[in-house]
């Protein structure tokens, strides 16, 4: 009886499908972070070199 019980139990627990709940939304939560990152990645490449030659043509006055 008592192993019967225990099956019931099991069959009613409800904490691993929580878990499986919040590993599917965090994978998704970095899917989604990840494909953000590499869509914008190369703008700001482009981006970053286009600041950086501008500056390194800027002239720098050292006297006053």
């Amino acid at each position: 009886m008592k192993l019967l019980t225990m099956i019931k139990t099991f069959s009613r627990d409800e904490d691993g499908a929580v878990t499986v709940d919040w590993v599917v939304l965090t994978a998704a939560i970095v899917g989604l972070g990840i494909a953000v990152l590499t869509t914008v990645g190369g703008a700001t490449d482009d981006y970053a070199d286009k600041i950086g030659s501008h500056m390194s043509s800027q002239g720098v006055k050292t006297t006053y």
